[in-house]
């Protein structure tokens, strides 16, 4: 049976868990063939293995780097593997999650312009040297589509979080230009604000517990958003019927954001 998206490729930059993996399970299902960059240690790779694993299960084609994909040389070697191997991408899904969480005071261990620095650069740059360099190499589909994942904290304050709203400002306003200046080569560019998710990053959050008590008060479903919530919303993006929304930070959260 011909699905959805056979002979169609995604790029996933974190995609081995959170938003990123849901997300790449929910496309292979749909017969979308991947490629993940991920990072992961000796420990975590017995899990991250068996997740792969379960994406080949649906029969599609499955390429993976554990790679750090904020260095330029990784963008560089990878982007020259996907020419090599004559892939056009009909998506750029960017889930890369390493920032920075410390507080703003006088101690000696608060956060420093360094941190900024480097949050900014991995969270928010990282979509701009990716969605270049691909477009420099001509290995975007026509059409194809460029995804990322913002989140409330980019306009609402959370203590510890300064640094990570700094890269979701960034990643969303990347975002709108991208959705002017590559329309012309047929890309669009949205964001994704998820809801408050249960992730791995969620659970680095200073007061995750209170953050979790008060989003389950404020979400009319009274529950926290899960991962599948968000892919099922992506699935939606790759579709065809989707082109025309461009350039937008699309809720994805029940409605939490309204209260």
């Amino acid at each position: 049976m011909v699905k959805k998206y056979s002979n169609k490729w995604a790029l996933i930059l974190g995609g081995s868990s959170g938003l990123g993996y849901a997300s790449a399970l929910e496309l292979a299902q749909q017969g979308m063939n991947l490629i993940i960059v991920y990072r992961a240690s000796r420990m975590m790779m017995e899990k991250v293995n068996s997740d792969f694993e379960q994406l080949k299960t649906y029969g599609i084609e499955l390429i993976t780097f554990n790679k750090d994909a904020t260095r330029s040389i990784v963008v560089d070697e990878i982007s020259q593997a996907l020419v090599t191997k004559n892939i056009k991408l009909h998506i750029l899904l960017h889930s890369i999650a390493k920032g920075n969480l410390k507080h703003i005071s006088k101690e000696q261990d608060s956060l420093t312009s360094q941190d900024f620095e480097q949050t900014v650069s991995s969270m928010g740059l990282s979509l701009y040297t990716w969605s270049i360099q691909l477009l420099k190499k001509d290995l975007f589909d026509k059409p194809a589509r460029i995804i990322s994942f913002t989140s409330e904290g980019s306009s609402r304050v959370l203590p510890g979080y300064a640094a990570v709203s700094a890269a979701k400002t960034t990643l969303e306003s990347i975002t709108r230009s991208l959705a002017v200046e590559l329309a012309p080569y047929q890309i669009t560019s949205i964001c994704i604000q998820a809801g408050v998710t249960l992730t791995q990053s969620l659970s680095r959050i200073p007061g995750v517990d209170q953050i979790i008590e008060k989003t389950k008060k404020r979400n009319p479903f009274n529950r926290l958003t899960q991962p599948q919530d968000i892919a099922r919303v992506v699935e939606l993006m790759c579709d065809p019927a989707s082109f025309w929304i461009n350039g937008d930070v699309i809720k994805v959260d029940g409605g939490e954001h309204l209260r």
